[in-house]
């Protein structure tokens, strides 16, 4: 088995992890809405990896540190200098002739800062209740330094208890101790006045990036269970959308969950919830332990987009249970997990939808490898990071979809789902808990199949491009990927004539109606508008009847509108571009009259890149006018894509 001392050096760290680590925390913290802070202490129990190690390092950003105890005696610290990225060592000093094995307790007494990058806090005016303020956290990759001292490495896995007060509910990535979920809201005190301590205990040893709190006038729901089933699943929202959230989620979520458990070891974590979030969330969903964090842009009222849950819960398998070492080794963790989704897509639904996502899978991938061509160190797999890198520059879908595509790519090699569904099966087993590098899973790949199938896999695996694979830059895969296309011929077909139609200067003699699409689902109308995007851009008549005529122009599916803005936005020196750029500016920040921002990073950081092609000065205008109602982290990303950062 791999023990930690054969883990790399983390590029993203300044903490000490491989001298001292930290095994547990126990966080006692206060919320308070007016100084927009957490404060209160973290206790770390500290194994010692190397005789007589003098100090402990964590890391932090923007904190506040008080005091420090160790042992029960006041402890000496000091805060380093700032680096941009990694933040600030904070060293303390160890009592003396500490041998390898011996546990050490430290308390840190600390708060956050107004430039806390994990946290956003909106007022009430930005939830849905527009009664009681809000604050959630993102702390993938290495923004949890930013909410308590921590040796903030994906290397380092640590156990949490947590005690948080607070006039409102608030929800952590752990299991619930009291007040009961399933009883009245706030433990039945009055809400928004009466302090309630949540109590949480978090006993699977979990990455930092996966610490995680929500406060906000919630309620909770369980969804539907599974007979003889350990595990729990619920769903939290504010009140005026727990109805829609609980219809969008309660049919498939434990299925899900159950159809994942037939291919892989039993769910570990207990209970799983769903947490809707306010429309600045910057993902699609965020794998926090116990509790996915998720954007309301998936209730669309028909179901279309619950696969994201698919995705957000194989991650209790890939990233929470086998995690990446380090960034550099971040494909474990989405090209795992993507491929595992699209495997469950099969077995829920059929092949072909399987084929499908890949398909959809693709066209992002094309669109970040374009974007990275001026970094192609980013176009790789495998990236190896310099000290003090930001990890999140090289955030795109590459690691989900070139490393999904590898895996389909080895599944095929070595014979099909038949003999890499147990290969599959015995890699999670072997490493769950643990944290790993891509050196450490070829090796277990190799290591397995020479076990299972001997010389014929050897040679199938050395006939592999690794090289290209992991390190390979550039706009292509290594080998050209065939997938089942029979869910995108009508979609396609649908294109070919919107294409061929151009020559047609009257667009009311045009055949087009509304039930070309009335069979299609969301996917379906999703690669109709990507494949619109493969051939010259529209007349802007064509472009204005694309919208009127299947509605895209005004619906309320972000997935649709934002890729029908693409296809408006095509080539920005047309006039179609001129007309449609001022609207999708209005779209993307909400003041379109919906007052829905759209802070998910894969629609507001495209639109705006989209738009500052069109015209510049609208996008750099929109964006200072409402960049404080996007999260931080969005923020930052969309100052560096519109050069201001």
């Amino acid at each position: 088995m791999s023990s930690d001392l054969e883990l790399p050096y983390d590029p993203s760290t300044q903490a000490n992890w491989q001298d001292v680590a930290s095994e547990h925390v126990d966080f006692d913290w206060t919320i308070d809405f007016v100084k927009k802070t957490i404060s209160g202490s973290a206790t770390h129990l500290l194994r010692v990896k190397k005789d007589d190690v003098k100090e402990v390092i964590f890391d932090a950003v923007a904190l506040e540190v008080t005091k420090v105890i160790i042992e029960d005696r006041p402890g000496n610290f000091e805060l380093g200098p700032n680096h941009a990225v990694m933040g600030s060592p904070l060293r303390i000093l160890l009592p003396p002739s500490r041998k390898v094995g011996d546990q050490i307790r430290v308390q840190i007494f600390y708060s956050t800062t107004k430039d806390c990058t994990a946290v956003q806090w909106l007022g009430k005016e930005q939830t849905q209740g527009q009664t009681f303020p809000f604050m959630f956290s993102q702390c993938q990759p290495i923004y949890a330094r930013s909410m308590a001292p921590l040796q903030d490495s994906s290397s380092v896995k640590i156990t949490y208890n947590a005690k948080v007060a607070c006039v409102l509910p608030v929800l952590l990535s752990a299991i619930r101790v009291s007040p009961p979920s399933d009883g009245p809201a706030h433990g039945g005190k009055e809400i928004g006045k009466d302090v309630v301590t949540y109590e949480y205990k978090q006993p699977v040893p979990i990455p930092p990036y996966l610490i995680a709190i929500a406060v906000g006038n919630f309620r909770y729901r369980a969804l539907p269970g599974v007979e003889g089933k350990e595990w729990s699943t619920g769903i939290w929202a504010e009140p005026e959308l727990i109805d829609a959230a609980y219809w969008e989620f309660s049919e498939d979520t434990s299925k899900f969950l159950a159809t994942a458990e037939t291919i892989l070891p039993p769910y570990r974590f207990g209970v799983y919830d769903l947490l809707v979030l306010p429309p600045s969330f910057p993902y699609g969903g965020m794998e926090n332990a116990c509790l996915t964090f998720l954007t309301p842009t998936l209730l669309t009222g028909d179901r279309t987009l619950v696969d994201v849950v698919v995705h957000e819960l194989t991650h209790s398998w890939f990233g929470n249970g086998v995690t990446q070492a380090n960034s550099t080794h971040f494909w474990l963790n989405e090209g795992w997990t993507t491929y595992i989704e699209r495997l469950l897509l099969q077995l829920l639904h059929t092949p072909a939808d399987r084929g499908f996502s890949f398909l959809i899978g693709y066209k992002s991938l094309q669109d970040a490898l374009k974007q990275y061509e001026a970094n192609p160190k980013y176009q790789r797999l495998v990236i190896d990071f310099e000290t003090g890198e930001d990890p999140d520059d090289a955030y795109s879908t590459i690691p989900y979809e070139k490393g999904a595509n590898f895996l389909l790519h080895l599944e095929r090699m070595l014979g099909g789902l038949d003999v890499f569904l147990p290969y599959i099966y015995d890699y999670v087993n072997t490493f769950i808990g643990k944290s790993i590098t891509t050196e450490q899973w070829k090796k277990h790949l190799y290591a397995y199949f020479e076990k299972h199938g001997g010389e014929e896999k050897i040679n199938a695996l050395n006939r592999v491009k690794w090289d290209e694979w992991l390190y390979g830059e550039g706009l292509k895969l290594p080998v050209e990927m065939v997938y089942d296309t029979a869910l995108a011929r009508e979609a396609f077909s649908l294109a070919e004539k919107w294409d061929a139609s151009r020559s047609e200067a009257d667009v009311s003699k045009l055949d087009f109606k509304e039930s070309d699409v009335a069979s299609f689902n969301a996917n379906q109308k999703i690669v109709f508008l990507e494949k619109l995007q493969a051939y010259a851009a529209l007349p802007p008549s064509h472009i204005k009847h694309l919208g009127e005529v299947y509605s895209f122009i005004n619906t309320p599916n972000a997935e649709l509108r934002w890729r029908f803005y693409e296809v408006a936005l095509l080539d920005p020196s047309s006039p179609a571009a001129k007309e449609f750029a001022p609207a999708a500016a209005k779209w993307v920040t909400g003041t379109d009259g919906t007052g829905i921002l759209r802070g998910r990073m894969k629609f507001c950081r495209p639109t705006f890149r989209a738009i500052a092609k069109v015209d510049r000065q609208l996008a750099l205008e929109t964006f200072a006018a409402t960049k404080h109602s996007f999260h931080p982290i969005a923020r930052r990303l969309i100052e560096k894509d519109l050069g201001l950062a």
